[in-house]
């Protein structure tokens, strides 16, 4: 009977989830906040009321205690930057990884402007292939991005690395599997370095927090200080002198912060040792710096009140600077020239951010440790425009050349959001189809199957619960949930489109449906200004004019030019048919077209781009289909899916019999 027990019941541990505390805890994080709530101190701790938090639970943790113990950090040690991530690879998490080590080995990182090279502990040129197919299986990766504050110093930073990592394994108590690559191309030399999340005997490696908060750090300014030995004097006067006029939060801003009580700064005392001197006297020259930036104010003779805003103000201009670097060195080689004037960096929090169309002269990375990437656009307004990138946004969708627009985030509650939530509110709490449509008679089932789908994408987030009978359970402060949620996206764009893939040269001869296409049939097409991208789109909207005037797709009325009645879809369908044929010879199918109210079901394979947009390749036994692609459809990739073809869109059913749609 024991025997057929255990064949029975096979018990599958997975994640609880909470409709209203986000994401499950683990068990170790519930055991942690437990002890954190009873009021226990740190362990090893002089402060008696610091709560404990599992800040040493890992390898590393006693390393740092007894070097701390052991010597003074003292001003004469040379500073290192370590910015870490901890990265899940479980549910494709390989492929990102897969992506970051070929971003950056990405070309004209080198000091030769050449692509980086990947290097580990015993040689120069690492097998990326091959360390990723060791790291298949693991639960998560380590990323650090290793900046030591006088990197231009050092012949090679491959030794520093290395003998860093090399200590790290003896302090950790285990050999560490790693890739690095080395980077100049910024102001400050650093180096990436990839660490495996397994040990030598192939368990999950776990590295304290308190290490990788502090112990890499100290141990990598020890060796850097070993190397090129204490910091002078002189060397650091000089680092100080440099802070006084920076416009970006200093060393300087870091003291006077900590000398403020009730944020006054008192400057009247007269330190006796010269150095103190020195170090009081950038102090005071920084503070009548920020006085007349308005970040200080003199109330008293020596006595200054410093803005509560300081930090966050002069965080976000040093930011300003680094990204006006960064677009600057990008238009020089897109060869492009821009004052400052002409330069804007996008926020779609701004109230007055509006829509931003052009094509993409320069994309990167703004945040390399979470791979969060940027785009800039020479705008149709004349101005250039820098804007920072969801990470989950596809970068192959865009590509140089390629022509976008970016939208604001639109302010308040959605329509659709009001909808549920009245419908919910006259229904006890509960949203389904039939409260729907008796709330709103003249709706349609797609209308009410788009809130559905609404619903969907919240549930994914927590804000909503669904039964299996098919209703919503809608809390109360449903809108103010759903709020939180647009808030905490309000960093990046809240839209970025692919208007065209192709740049305007391609687009003028292109057999498809384009951009230029779209603007010479709209009634109000986008204003175009200024000498770069404004002057270039009305010469590729005058050659594409000519060249549809000569396929006889248009003819000139005078000074009126009048176009064949649906040229959009005959262009649309003339681009499929074309590239239907040619997959066909490659793939062993025949190529079907499809209608308006087409019934549409097949095996999802790839994209594919082309001038009239981005489609999808719908496979069945004998023959395939290409049909618009939406992004839902990238988590389906191999499996069955099908829909009904609705004009120029597709209404997708993922997932068979489940009655949810999106389009």
């Amino acid at each position: 009977m024991a025997d057929d027990t255990e064949d029975i019941f096979k018990p599958k541990l997975g994640r609880i989830r909470s409709l209203g505390g986000g994401r499950a805890k683990s068990y170790l994080n519930q055991v942690l906040h437990r002890i954190s709530s009873a009021g226990k101190s740190g362990f090893g701790t002089r402060a008696p009321s610091r709560r404990y938090s599992g800040y040493r639970i890992g390898r590393g943790s006693d390393t740092l205690r007894h070097r701390r113990a052991g010597h003074r950090f003292g001003p004469s040690y040379r500073r290192v930057v370590i910015k870490t991530r901890i990265v899940k690879l479980k549910g494709g998490g390989l492929d990102a990884a897969r992506a970051h080590l070929r971003y950056i080995q990405r070309d004209g990182v080198s000091r030769e402007d050449e692509p980086g090279r990947l290097y580990d502990t015993t040689t120069d040129e690492a097998n990326g292939k091959a360390f990723l197919e060791r790291s298949d299986g693991d639960r998560h990766q380590f990323r650090f991005i290793v900046s030591p504050e006088d990197a231009t110093e050092l012949a090679d930073l491959k030794p520093f690395v290395r003998d860093l990592m090399g200590a790290m394994e003896k302090e950790l108590g285990t050999r560490l599997d790693w890739v690095a690559v080395d980077h100049f191309n910024t102001e400050h030399p650093h180096s990436h370095i990839v660490l495996r999340g397994k040990d030598e005997l192939g368990k999950d490696l776990v590295i304290a927090r308190d290490y990788i908060a502090h112990g890499m750090r100290r141990r990598a300014s020890e060796l850097l200080t070993l190397e090129l030995g204490p910091q002078t004097e002189q060397e650091i006067r000089q680092k100080l002198e440099r802070q006084v006029d920076q416009d970006r939060f200093t060393d300087l801003d870091r003291a006077l912060v900590r000398d403020a009580i009730d944020g006054i700064v008192d400057a009247r005392s007269d330190p006796q040792r010269p150095d103190a001197r020195f170090r009081h006297a950038m102090k005071v020259g920084r503070l009548h710096v920020l006085t007349r930036r308005g970040l200080a104010e003199e109330i008293e003779s020596g006595q200054w009140r410093l803005s509560p805003k300081l930090e966050e103000t002069l965080q976000r201009a040093g930011e300003r600077g680094d990204i006006i670097k960064t677009m600057h060195k990008g238009l020089r080689e897109a060869g492009l020239d821009a004052g400052v004037a002409e330069v804007s960096i996008y926020a779609p929090n701004d109230p007055r951010a509006g829509k931003v169309t052009g094509r993409i002269v320069d994309r990167g990375l703004h945040d390399e440790l979470n791979d969060g990437h940027y785009i800039t656009i020479d705008g149709a307004d004349g101005r250039i425009h820098y804007v920072a990138l969801d990470p989950r946004q596809e970068m192959e969708d865009l590509p140089l050349g390629a022509v976008v627009e970016v939208q604001p985030l639109a302010k308040g509650p959605k329509p659709a959001d009001r909808a549920i939530a009245q419908v919910a509110q006259r229904n006890e709490g509960l949203y389904t189809r039939d409260a729907h449509h008796a709330f709103d008679p003249r709706a349609s089932k797609d209308f009410i199957q788009a809130h559905v789908r609404r619903l969907e994408a919240l549930r994914r987030q927590n804000a909503v619960r669904r039964f299996a009978d098919g209703s919503w359970e809608i809390p109360d402060d449903f809108e103010d949930r759903v709020d939180a949620l647009d808030r905490k996206k309000a960093r990046f764009p809240g839209s970025v489109t692919v208007l065209s893939f192709l740049p305007l040269e391609a687009q003028v001869k292109a057999d498809g449906a384009t951009w230029l296409d779209r603007q010479l049939l709209a009634t109000e097409p986008t204003a175009l200004r200024g000498e770069r991208f404004g002057a270039a789109a009305t010469e590729a909207l005058r050659q594409r004019e000519e060249q549809l005037i000569a396929q006889g797709l248009a003819k000139r009325d005078g000074q009126t030019v009048r176009y064949q009645r649906n040229l959009l879809k005959l262009l649309r369908e003339r681009e499929l048919a074309a590239r239907g044929e040619r997959l066909s010879k490659e793939i062993g199918l025949s190529f079907t077209e499809t209608q308006d109210g087409d019934r549409i079901e097949g095996v999802y394979r790839r994209p594919v781009r082309l001038a009239s947009g981005k489609f999808a390749v719908i496979e069945k036994s004998k023959e395939f289909t290409l049909v618009p692609w939406r992004p839902v459809l990238e988590q389906q990739r191999g499996k069955v899916v099908g829909g009904v073809m609705r004009g120029a869109l597709v209404s997708f059913e993922i997932g068979k019999k489940r009655g949810i749609g999106i389009r």
